[in-house]
């Protein structure tokens, strides 16, 4: 059965549109193509991308090891990640420091991420309310309408129910939540 969400806040060709605003040539575009993959292709909160390391990072495995849970990356976030891990290890620097930083290696602020996108969307010339929770909303709105189950959507997410059914249902694994993240659909324009 196909989920229609209604409104989702952010679209498909928008966030390509928002991804696209960032150079794919300079650190900093590539950096924020990175951000902007983990907070739309990968579902992550604001704070969880900004605390994540790069050895928090495995391509190969398209695994993320984030807080307690393992999340999953599909093609487009292993392409994003990769080429600021590149350019990471370009500007040497440190694998233990935070992999969405400046290009000194120093953590960027919530604050930033908060400027950062709506003058991005400006530059895409999108006309709504662009934030870094939609782009989380975003995520979970095309799981559901690509048909991947709400536990494993739950999972990625990093959502724990809370119904008192929850306890009965099957619980993915990780390797159930890397399939179907890497199975996902490159979004088209």
């Amino acid at each position: 059965m196909a989920v229609t969400v209604q409104n989702p806040p952010i679209t498909a060709p928008e966030a390509l549109a928002l991804l696209g605003a960032s150079s794919e040539q300079t650190s900093t575009g590539r950096r924020n193509r990175a951000l902007i993959a983990l907070l739309w292709r990968a579902g992550l909160r604001p704070g969880e991308a900004l605390a994540l390391t790069p050895r928090d990072i495995d391509l190969d495995a398209r695994s993320l090891a984030v807080g307690d849970r393992v999340a999953g990356l599909d093609d487009l976030a292993v392409v994003e990640i990769g080429r600021w891990l590149d350019r990471r290890a370009e500007a040497g620097l440190a694998q233990d420091g935070p992999f969405v930083s400046t290009l000194q290696g120093k953590p960027l602020s919530q604050a930033y991420v908060r400027e950062l996108l709506p003058r991005l969307a400006s530059k895409a010339g999108l006309d709504g309310r662009v934030h870094a929770m939609g782009l989380r909303y975003a995520c979970a709105a095309e799981m559901a309408g690509e048909g991947i189950a709400t536990e494993v959507i739950e999972s990625q997410l990093g959502i724990r129910p809370q119904s008192s059914v929850a306890r009965y249902l099957p619980i993915p694994d990780d390797a159930d939540v890397i399939a179907a993240m890497s199975t996902r659909p490159v979004p088209r324009p």
